[in-house]
Formats: C-alpha cells, structure tokens, sequence
C-alpha cells in the first residue's frame, strides 16, 4: 500500500496561505502591494479587531475585467509575470499569483471591481476558498477586497495572533512604511471609528517624512543626499551603463538620536520593503565610532537598483531579497550614508524640557503604544522620542509663539585661566607665544561647512571638565577629553593611512605577559600595531617586548594600552574587518593619550583645542560614540528667560 499521497486541493490551498497569510498586517500587505502596482493614487484600509474580524482595502487603480477577476483567485495565477525569465528582472511589488486565492482560503472574501473599459463592475463572495456567489454591480473603475472572520476555518492558527492591539500596531506599521515609500500617493488607515493615519500625496520624500513622523524627529534627521555608482560587470553583453547604474538616498538620524533597538530603521529596495543583514550591517558601519555600542539611529534608505541585479524571489513573504553585487551594495550605503554624517557634522542641544504644543486628534493611540510595549511590529512604527503617537497620529496642529528675533548676545564672562600642570602633551602643545591671539595661533576663525562652528570663544572651565565657551549662536559645553579624543583618533587614522605613525623608542623595553587569548589576539594584529605606533616582539612563549609606543602615551602607560586593545579585539579578532581593526585600535590609543577630566587649562590650550576638534571630519562625537558638544542656542536662552 502507498504510503504517498496527493493532498486534496482545500488542504494545500490552507499550507500555502499559511506561508503567505501570516498574521493580519501580512494580509494587509499583499493587497496594498496590489494596489500599488494597479497604479493607485488613493489607498484606504480599514480594519476591525486588529483585523481579525475585517479588513478592507480600497484603491484607485486600473481594476479587472470579469474574466480577470474570475481568473484572479487560481493558484499562481498573475499577470506580471510569463515566463521564468520574467523572474530575473522584477519590476513589481508582486508577482507570484498566490496573493488573493491564499487570503480567500482563510477568509470569508469579497472583491469588487471594475476596468475602465467595462461599463459595469464584478463583485466575488468566497469563503474557505469556495466561490459562493457572482455578479455585475455599478461601481467607479478600482477594486476593494474585503477579508471578513481571518482564519475563521483553521482555528489553531487563529489562537496564535496576538492581541488585537498588537495586530493593528504590525498593521500601522505596515501601512506606514508604504506611505513613506510613496509619497505621491496618499494612504488611510482607520477602524471604523478611528483613524490612524490619513496622509496626502505630496512631491518629496521629505515632505512624506515630516507628515508620518513629526516635527520634532524630522528636525534630528539628516537628508542623505542621492549617491550612483556603476553596478560591476555581471557578463559579457551587459546593457549600457546608463541602465547598471545603482543609487542610494534617504534619511538618517544625528548621533544623539539613540535607539536601544532596530525598529525605526527602514529599507526599499527599487521602492520594497525588505529586511536585509547587508544593508543593516553598511548601516550600522557607517555610524561606527560615532554611536555607542549597542545603539541604533533611525534611517530611512533607499537604494534603486537593475531589476536583474536583485533577487526578490527568496521568500513567500517577499520581505528578503538577495544581491547579486552584496559587497559593491554594502559599500556604496555604508560610504554614502557615512559621507552625509561627516558632511553635516551636527551638533546635539542642549536638552531642555518643553511644553508640548500639539493638539492630537486620533483616538485610538493608547493600544497601539500598549501593543508596541507588549511586542515591537515586525518593521517598526516610526516614533518621536520613542512615543507611539507621533508615529501613528499625523494630523496634529504645531505651533509657534511669535516673538521678536533676539539680537546676539555680546556680554563676556570672567575668566580664569589656571596654570597648566606640567608640560603638555606633544599634540596639544600650542606655539611658543601661548598669549597670541587666536589668529596668530590657527589662522582667522571661520565658520566651517556644515554646523560646527570654528568661531567659539572659550569662556573657562567647569570643574576642570568641560570648557565653556559661546559664539552668536549661543553657549556652548565641551566635553575636553572626548574632544580631544576625537581630535587624536582622526589624526592616529590619517598617520596610519599615510604610512607615517608616529612611535617612541622606550629608554628600555616593557616585557607584558599574556594570557593565552591575549597570546592568539596578538598573533592576529601584530602587524597592525606595528602600522600604528609599537614595535612589539615575541619574548618567550608567554610574553612580549614593547620597544615602541605611539607617541603621547606615557611609559607607565604602555602596558596598560596594550592590553587593553588586546582584551578588546580577543573574542572577535578574526572576525573583524581591517578598517574595524584600525577602528578599534585607533580608539583605544587616542583615549590614553587625551587630556583628560579634572585638568585645569589655560586660555590658548582650550581655544587650540576647540579649532582642532572644528577641523575634524566628524566633530560630534567620539570614536565611542559620545557627544563632544552641547549647545544652548539663544533661542532656548530667550526662553529660559521668559523672553520670548
């Protein structure tokens, strides 16, 4: 007897729902892709118990004819593709025919539509997969699909949702990376009481972004101006170079906007959704030394590629995609989004508390902020300062006092200028003459492109820490040894990069012991500490000679300096990266030579400083990812005062 069998239609139309139909936002999902590649230009979704009970999506695109309607809800049944060529170059957000007759096998369905070119529109009832009815109705040219009672007849993959919060919060979610991904199209999103999220269509992608995310967080982003490369050579026969050329653009938050998890990191490729380990890892490259370990931005990329260059054919769900270039795509996001930082140099504020000024008029937020906190969506729903509302409440009335523009403030603080402890460190040495003026010590003082500011005036110190200084633009605190950290780490990259490190000979040799992972780290590296500064030899089976340090870091140092890279890179030396070695190493080193906390300086060493760090490629942070500066801008002042 066979013990093999065929399983009945009903059954594999319920197997293959389950890898399409996951949870209600997937459903969601593939009819708003329908939608968009129908050429809609309205997009309404309404929805009810988290979409258990309903769902509807209603759009303005070409519709169907009958018979297209009819043919609509067999298996793999698609108009977008025809042969398996078709596969290597996918243009639309769907393809694969299994939409529609897998969300009719676990819903009670309805469609409605109507081509342009037929005078009346179709309507379709299925339930369980099996048509129940059809007839001619009047209607505008569109469709509207409507999912009633989802997974009504498989009840064990009902018990497994979550709860109705949870499931329209993957829905907001949803919805809203499509409105951000197609700002010339508008998107609703309501239950039948509330509306979530309602956004006109409007000309740019920052325009969609200032409608979805607010103002205040729109405010910390920085637009990542469109970078093209040429994609490499596949074969011979390539199309022209016009046609292989890939681009990247978006938006990516400044480093003080930190978030403890990936939710408001958003990809499109050729304008899809996708989750994709290359591009998050280019992502989370591009911020390396500017944020802390274990933080994240928030991003917003773009990346337009060939259709043939990207395989969207991965998974049923189609959120995965893979490249057939993955290091020419990790490099080009890493370097365009790295070069957008380091040319904006944003500085953070000074935080101050504020009185929020906006009249939200959605309902509807509290279970959506409950279902964020009992399970993040499976995307993310974009959010000011970690709130829900903002992300999912888009019409709110902001406002601003008007008040007089206040003029610069031009009165000068005392000052004290404590006598420098000893000789300085070479490299924060400033010429003979310390009594200069700043010109004669680094050239007049002028604004550097981006927003750092290469014209502050330090005032003195607090508690020996934190320089204080201001220009017009209002009071700045500057954090002496990070700044100068940075200052040194981007010197000890340039020297390295140039061949030319900079060492010291010790008097006599420093012999380090080693455990045995510190022993295998430093086989690892070796020639990379000899590219930055030591000269270090095997001594023995258990130890090394330090000959040679990078200069600044003082002999009883050494030995501290040295272990401490070594215990850095031990657990994932191999696994690094050469410029995240240089990365790390660099770091370390630049972070014992610095000045550090609680040393008195003088007037000219705290302005030579604050020149070196406007010079830096990115002045914000240092290479751990801590702010070097604080700024209170006179505006805040104004208002601290109850001026304005």
């Amino acid at each position: 007897m066979s013990v093999i069998r065929i399983l009945p239609e009903a059954v594999a139309n319920k197997i293959a729902a389950g890898e399409v139909v996951e949870r209600p936002a997937s459903l969601v999902k593939e009819l708003l892709e329908n939608s968009l590649d129908a050429g809609a230009e309205h997009l309404d979704v309404l929805v009810e118990a988290g979409g258990k009970q309903l769902i509807r999506v209603e759009d303005d695109g070409c519709g169907m004819t009958r018979d297209d309607a009819m043919l609509a809800f067999e298996r793999h049944a698609t108009s977008k593709i025809r042969s398996g060529d078709d596969l290597l170059g996918i243009t639309t957000l769907g393809f694969r025919g299994e939409a529609l007759p897998s969300i009719a096998a676990v819903s009670r369905l309805a469609l409605s539509t109507r081509h342009a070119s037929e005078s009346s529109g179709t309507q379709l009832e299925i339930a369980g997969g099996k048509l129940r009815d059809v007839r001619e109705i009047a209607r505008e040219p569109g469709t509207s699909v409507e999912a009633l009672d989802l997974f009504f007849n498989t009840p064990a993959r009902r018990k497994f949702l979550k709860a109705e919060s949870t499931e329209l919060s993957h829905i907001a979610s949803l919805v809203t990376h499509y409105a951000l991904a197609f700002p010339e199209k508008s998107f609703r999103l309501g239950s039948l009481s509330n509306e979530i999220l309602s956004v006109s269509r409007v000309t740019s992608f920052g325009e969609r972004l200032y409608q979805v995310m607010g103002r205040q967080l729109f405010e910390q982003l920085i637009e990542i101006p469109a970078s093209e490369r040429t994609m490499p050579s596949s074969a011979a026969g390539d199309e022209i170079e016009e046609s292989r050329r890939a681009k990247v653009w978006g938006f990516a938050s400044r480093p003080e906007v930190q978030r403890f998890n990936r939710n408001q990191i958003f990809f499109f490729v050729n304008r899809r959704l996708v989750r994709d380990r290359v591009v998050l890892h280019a992502l989370t490259e591009s911020y390396r030394n500017i944020l802390p370990s274990n933080t994240f931005p928030v991003a917003l990329v773009f990346l337009d590629l060939p259709p043939a260059e990207v395989d969207v054919n991965v998974h049923p769900s189609k959120t995965e995609v893979r490249f057939r270039h993955s290091m020419f795509v990790h490099d080009l996001i890493r370097d365009t989004i790295r070069q957008a930082l380091v040319s904006a140099r944003p500085v953070p504020a000074f935080p101050m508390s504020r009185a929020r000024v906006s009249a939200p008029e959605a309902v509807g937020e509290r279970e959506i902020a409950e279902a964020l906190a009992d399970e993040p969506p499976q995307f993310g729903v974009p959010a000011a300062d970690g709130q829900v509302t903002a992300s999912v409440t888009t019409r709110a009335r902001s406002f601003e006092l008007a008040a007089p523009r206040p003029q610069p403030v031009t009165a000068r603080l005392p000052l004290t200028s404590p006598a420098w402890p000893g000789p300085a460190p070479s490299p924060f040495r400033p010429p003979e003459n310390a009594t200069q003026s700043v010109e004669a010590i680094s050239g007049p003082a002028q604004t550097v492109a981006g927003e750092f500011p290469a014209d502050l005036e330090p005032l003195g110190q607090i508690q020996e820490s934190f320089i204080v200084a201001q220009n017009n633009e209002g009071l700045w605190i500057i954090d002496q040894h990070v700044a100068h950290e940075r200052i040194l780490f981007e010197k000890q990259l340039s020297l390295r990069d140039c061949d030319r490190p900079e060492g010291q000979r010790l008097l006599l040799p420093i012999v380090v012991d080693l455990r045995p992972e510190q022993q295998a780290a430093f086989t690892t590296i070796a020639e990379e500490l000899a590219t930055q500064g030591f000269d270090v030899e095997r001594f023995g089976q258990r130890a090394v000679a330090v000959k040679a340090a990078p200069a600044d870091i003082r002999s009883e140092a050494v030995e501290k300096l040295l272990l401490e890279i070594l215990d850095g890179v031990a657990q994932e030396a191999r696994a690094l990266s050469l410029d995240q070695l240089r990365g790390r190493i660099a770091a370390t080193v630049a972070c014992h030579a610095a000045i550090k906390i609680n040393m008195p300086l003088d007037r000219a060493r705290m302005t030579w400083l604050l020149q070196e760090l406007a010079r830096a490629e990115c002045p914000m942070t240092c290479p751990h990812g801590r702010p070097t500066v604080l700024r209170f801008s006179l505006k805040d002042i104004w208002k601290a005062f109850k001026r304005i």
